[in-house]
């Protein structure tokens, strides 16, 4: 998902109020259940329907945050204050990468054309990690197209391991070899 500029502000500052009050772990976690609420396609029908009156959406959504931690329900509260209601469609993303931005980690993919183990997605995240600088999460996700190897996004990079994409890397070489000359 991309998150919007108005979304990135929004979430910058509630991060940076978190970090300065010691309570990134609290917020995180209020952030990923509302996030979760958002994501129900009944919920987020509702929540962003212009025809429901926002003071029926704002008692609505303080039931769901009751328990949040008083930063991020004050947070919330503003959002509906401003009429920005539609952030909270992007805060659980945004908010998740700026948390990872702060720990100097990323989080990719690895295709396989078979699942892997735990411990082979460890191992490869190391390695990846080595080359990209940073500490990578990955998600494995099958790929029964690619015959042999991996394919790893990260970091808006494809590193490609796959039998297909060495096949292609050396078709590239090959064209671009000069030939030798015919004298």
């Amino acid at each position: 998902m991309i998150t919007g500029a108005v979304t990135t502000r929004y979430t910058e500052a509630l991060f940076a109020l978190a970090t300065e009050q010691g309570a990134v772990d609290a917020v995180r976690s209020d952030v990923e259940r509302l996030a979760a609420e958002v994501a129900d396609e009944h919920v987020a029908a509702w929540l962003f329907d212009a025809r429901v009156p926002t003071g029926d959406k704002r008692a609505k959504v303080a039931q769901v945050t009751a328990s949040f931690h008083p930063l991020t329900r004050n947070f919330v509260s503003l959002l509906f204050d401003k009429h920005r209601e539609e952030v909270l469609r992007g805060l659980g993303t945004a908010f998740r990468h700026k948390w990872l931005e702060s720990r100097g980690a990323v989080e990719g993919w690895v295709e396989s054309a078979r699942p892997l183990g735990s411990g082979e997605v460890s191992e490869l995240a190391v390695a990846i990690g080595a080359k990209v600088g940073k500490e990578v999460l990955l998600e494995n996700r099958v790929n029964p197209d690619l015959v042999a190897g991996v394919r790893v996004f990260v970091a808006n990079k494809l590193i490609d391991f796959s039998v297909r994409g060495r096949l292609k890397g050396l078709e590239r070489t090959l064209m671009e070899s000069p030939l030798p000359s015919a004298s």
